[in-house]
């Protein structure tokens, strides 16, 4: 029989609230009035960027010995929450950082990688993850991207779809085949610098959302990648990329509940002082019905991506708890994010208000790091195992 009663307590700490708060100041200085000129160039202001490496954000859980800030996987959630209050590209620039990339390369990195590569992660490098192809979404594992041996090292060919940060990445998680008769036993993850020779950042996607986080394509050319740069063991590329998702799930549920967040509050005050019949809306029993509900499903929501965080920090396995809090978050943050450009009314459907912006960036949840669909699919087979 299934255990679901595993919820460490989701109360957070001195350390971690005065986190939140300072991550909550730093999107309100920092990040609010960017982003509308962000949005409208399609690019996280580089100046942006370097403040969040100015104040760790870019390598929360990396050990200190790195420049890290030796933190935790809830205090990488608390940053996305905050941030994506504000803006979700900004927010998932920190986010595809700290979960997707610095991650795997300080878990599977060898003491030499670890040594030569994180301290640019803490510093002054943003990475990006890359296993998503043209023909291989959801079958995450079909990938046609070879790694043929080399002398030395390994020769990859092939092209990635849908990379999040490629327009700003220094440096790269790539997972190509170096055994295809062998299917996914035959993936491999390498790290991959931009400037190795024919290697290219192909063009960037016109988004409906997040339009200010470059998403793009990649393309290898008998590019060479040295022993050196192998990330684990050959073959063991499809645990990497597994156990990378059920942490970057969490980091999506965050940013799902930082953008219905940030929308519900703009909402909440837009109701206080917009007034009809002679009343503010807040006053009137039906819409005081559909804020209370959203605000329900939003704390549900937050429940469960914390307590997935706080599994992952002990340690345990949260396949079926980041797939859950990850599902639930993203059908939780369309529902809102629409209500909310109703509440607004006319005004919602205008980019005068920022109602219009988080729902189009809600869309997106649904989508990347594992769709909805596959999501179900790892909940029902840990249901009915």
């Amino acid at each position: 029989m299934i255990d679901f009663v595993r919820s460490p307590l989701t109360l957070l700490s001195e350390e971690e609230e005065l986190f939140r708060a300072a991550v909550a100041e730093l999107a309100e200085s920092e990040v609010r009035h960017r982003v509308h000129d962000m949005e409208a160039a399609g690019k996280v202001d580089p100046a942006l960027t370097a403040k969040f490496f100015e104040l760790g954000l870019m390598g929360i859980e990396l050990p200190e010995q790195y420049g890290g800030a030796g933190g935790s996987l809830m205090m990488v959630t608390l940053a996305v929450e905050e941030l994506s209050k504000v803006d979700a590209s900004a927010a998932i620039q920190v986010d595809v950082q700290n979960t997707l990339v610095n991650y795997p390369l300080n878990r599977y990195g060898t003491d030499e990688q670890r040594a030569r590569v994180l301290p640019r992660m803490t510093s002054n490098t943003v990475g990006a993850y890359a296993l998503s192809e043209p023909g291989s979404g959801s079958d995450a594992f079909g990938l046609a991207t070879r790694a043929d041996r080399a002398e030395g090292g390994w020769t990859l060919n092939g092209s990635k779809a849908w990379i999040t940060n490629g327009g700003e990445a220094e440096v790269f998680v790539v997972f190509a085949n170096t055994k295809p008769e062998a299917g996914y036993k035959g993936i491999t993850a390498f790290i991959v610098e931009r400037d190795a020779k024919g290697f290219s950042v192909g063009k960037k996607e016109d988004k409906l959302g997040i339009r200010a986080s470059s998403t793009t394509s990649l393309h290898f050319e008998n590019v060479f990648v040295s022993d050196a740069n192998v990330l684990g063991e050959v073959g063991q590329g499809y645990k990497i990329a597994i156990e990378t998702l059920n942490e970057g799930r969490i980091g999506i549920g965050a940013q799902m509940i930082g953008v219905a967040q940030g929308a519900l509050s703009a909402a909440t005050a837009y109701l206080k002082e917009r007034k009809q019949f002679g009343k503010a809306l807040a006053d009137f029993q039906g819409i005081q019905f559909q804020v209370a509900q959203a605000a329900t499903e939003l704390e549900a929501a937050r429940l469960m991506v914390y307590n997935a965080a706080r599994l992952k920090d002990a340690g345990q396995d949260i396949a079926r708890e980041g797939a859950m809090a990850k599902l639930y978050a993203s059908q939780m943050c369309e529902r809102v994010t629409s209500l909310c450009v109703e509440l607004f009314g006319g005004y919602g459907y205008t980019r005068e208000y920022p109602v219009e912006k988080f729902y189009r960036d809600a869309k997106i949840g649904a989508i990347y790091e594992g769709t909805s669909n596959m999501q179900l699919q790892t909940i029902a087979k840990a249901v009915l195992k």
